[in-house]
């Protein structure tokens, strides 16, 4: 459905949604955004995505959406110091969950319910994670029928032109800073499409479908074992293809899953692929380097990326100011986690974004006011903008550092090292093309 909505957008949710945009930018160091991404004007749309990332996965949608987007949230939220206002202001809904309120009534939520009618039936979009919760799983757990019923509700109450869409979320390294992501956006449902479903059996019917439609756009693995090694994979026929992007990883990667799921576990070839990745990803960790270092013959040089190390060695001087200055906001956020015992956890990036959220731009305020305060009006202006600028070019050098770092070690030694590691990337990439025309051969049954 169409609407003519943003005008009713209050200011201050407008400059909410912009300023995390820009925190998302700022952690990650991509994002990717593609499918059916929703324009301005799309009301009475239902989004349910997948959640391993705690509160960044809602914002993640809610900003890389063009129309406004009202999350719903578990209630105890709205108990976090600061965050309440926001919750509010972002127009978030609410859920009371059972693991929060153990003796809660199946009609505790009715009123949320009819909220979220409403808010459907008036042309609004609502995000909901049909999970239930965040997790640390490899693949999605079994899903609530809370999305479905919300639709069935708004459906009873006399919402028409209502839709529903998955939103697939995949992260690189979830945990870690300026690691990349992709927002994959599915094909939009009409509810109307679905006959004269009612009641339960429109909830039951969504929930499969968003069932089917997530497991569709993300890359899973029984265990944590078996998507890396999909992961892994996906990593080595990308870079063949040399594109390196999420979108094409992860397009790779469900073939591979596919693919993997039509072989059996005791396959002589399955075990050889396996244990081909496995090696030579192995020697890749000795050797402290990576795949397109070793792709790439160990210099990383091509001439496309001349105009990049040029501008990188023009901010070196503004990198190291930024380095220094900043060094403690850069150490607080990884502080925090410590503190929180949430390492490798799912609220890593939560915390690590808030904190930057709130040290970073007071910090860099501090230093402007000292600055003003204590230099002359030229040295003022100067050591302001070096301030404000010099971070972007840290981020810049961060961003490089790993690739350099892998052409460096690999290139202590280039000659046996290299070989080696291109011997068994040969044999990883001829042991996964044999296990795939199994797999096409199975298929084609």
């Amino acid at each position: 459905m169409l609407v003519e909505m943003a005008s009713s957008v209050h200011p201050v949710r407008r400059l909410l949604t912009q300023v995390f945009r820009m925190a998302a930018r700022t952690y990650f160091r991509s994002i990717e955004v593609v499918g059916d991404v929703p324009v301005a004007n799309v009301g009475s749309r239902l989004f349910a995505s997948n959640h391993v990332n705690a509160l960044v996965d809602p914002i993640l949608v809610v900003t890389t959406a063009a129309c406004p987007i009202s999350p719903v949230a578990k209630s105890t939220l709205w108990n976090i110091p600061g965050l309440a206002p926001l919750l509010d202001i972002a127009d978030a809904v609410p859920i009371v969950r059972r693991r929060d309120a153990p003796n809660k009534s199946a009609t505790d939520n009715d009123e949320v319910f009819e909220r979220i009618a409403g808010h459907l039936h008036g042309g609004g979009n609502i995000l909901i994670f049909p999970e239930g919760t965040s997790h640390n799983e490899p693949h999605l757990v079994a899903l609530r029928s809370g999305a479905g019923r919300m639709l069935a509700r708004a459906k009873a109450d006399g919402a028409r032109d209502l839709e529903v869409q998955a939103v697939g979320l995949e992260f690189d390294e979830r945990n870690v800073f300026r690691s990349r992501v992709l927002v994959v956006y599915g094909p939009v449902v009409r509810v109307a499409d679905l006959g004269d479903l009612e009641g339960d059996a429109l909830a039951e019917r969504i929930t499969e479908l968003l069932d089917a439609g997530l497991r569709g756009l993300v890359v899973e693995g029984q265990t944590w074992e078996a998507r890396v090694l999909v992961t892994r994979v996906a990593e080595l026929l990308g870079a063949e293809l040399e594109d390196t992007s999420l979108e094409a990883w992860n397009a790779i990667g469900r073939r591979v899953k596919a693919a993997r799921a039509l072989l059996r576990d005791d396959d002589a070839l399955v075990t050889e692929a396996s244990d081909a990745v496995t090696e030579y990803y192995a020697a890749l960790g000795e050797a402290r380097t990576s795949d397109l270092a070793v792709r790439d013959g160990g210099t990383g040089y091509r001439p496309a990326r001349l105009p990049s190390l040029l501008f990188l060695l023009a901010v070196l001087p503004l990198a190291l100011f930024g380095a220094v200055v900043y060094t403690l906001p850069y150490q607080v956020p990884r502080l925090v986690v410590r503190a929180t015992k949430e390492e490798s956890s799912d609220l890593t990036s939560t915390y690590k974004l808030g904190a930057g959220l709130v040290l970073f731009p007071l910090w860099a305020l501090v230093g402007c006011v000292i600055a003003a305060l204590t230099l002359p009006p030229g040295a003022a202006v100067a050591c302001i903008a070096a301030l404000l600028t010099s971070p972007f070019a840290a981020l810049a050098w961060q961003d490089r550092l790993p690739r350099l770092a892998d052409t460096f070690w690999l290139l202590l030694g280039r000659g046996t090292r290299l070989a080696h590691l291109r011997g068994l990337r040969a044999r990883a990439l001829d042991a996964i093309a044999k296990a795939r025309a199994r797999a096409e051969a199975l298929e084609g049954a």
